[in-house]
């Protein structure tokens, strides 16, 4: 996205907002109730709510979902002259979205790992959740002898998501690869999530990289 581009649609964006989003919604909840067609279509012109600051709002997204894909690649580089031990020599690095056709975010001689720069809100995540078991489970199950690690922004969260009774059967319901492969290998023999975890947790280090990254103590996202 062009400079210029990004300098418009953040403006636009914040013109509206008008300092806060929260109060402007308010505002705008309480200015359209009881209006008609006529009336609505009268306050969507001088409020400025139309089509090119819905075009704002996605050009907006777009550019935050490549700030994610940024945030990931930046924070595993700059982790590594931190977490790689003398003589330990990457083989390997997945920076984009997703493992770009590559088993893990790093491969080493040493190590395979996977990192997760989110934060845990506490309550529901089912999202994270199911993120975390399914990098847990490959880390867990990959071949071979290299130490596993499993890096995150904090552990207490996580990890009384991987001690707890959740259903493996809803986690791994929206990923029908992960679900065939975890059922090939171990049929119904686990049925929570801490079954699971209590059997690999030796396999997989969680580690919390907070400490060394504290630029990502502020919430950025998946």
């Amino acid at each position: 996205m062009p400079r210029s581009t990004l300098q418009r649609v953040v403006l636009r964006i914040r013109d509206f907002e008008q300092g806060s989003l929260t109060k402007r919604l308010s505002t705008l909840e309480a200015l359209f109730t009881r209006a008609d067609r006529k009336g609505a279509a009268q306050l969507c012109k001088l409020q400025e709510v139309n089509l090119g600051l819905i075009k704002a709002a996605v050009e907006l997204k777009t550019l935050a979902g490549q700030v994610s894909v940024l945030i990931h690649a930046a924070g595993i580089l700059t982790a590594l002259p931190r977490i790689l031990r003398n003589a330990e020599v990457v083989e390997s690095l997945s920076l984009g979205a997703g493992n770009t056709g590559r088993s893990f975010d790093l491969e080493t001689n040493r190590r395979i790992a996977e990192f997760k720069f989110i934060h845990w809100r506490g309550g529901p995540e089912t999202i994270r959740q199911n993120s975390l078991f399914k990098d847990f489970y490959y880390l867990a199950e990959a071949g071979g002898r290299k130490v596993r690690f499993l890096y995150l922004l904090e552990l207490e969260r996580p990890l009384q998501f991987l001690r707890g009774g959740r259903s493996l059967a809803s986690v791994m319901s929206r990923n029908s690869k992960l679900n065939r492969d975890f059922r090939h290998r171990y049929g119904n023999r686990f049925r929570v999530v801490r079954e699971y975890y209590k059997y690999r947790r030796g396999r997989v280090k969680l580690v919390d990289l907070s400490p060394i990254l504290p630029a990502l103590s502020f919430e950025v996202g998946e």
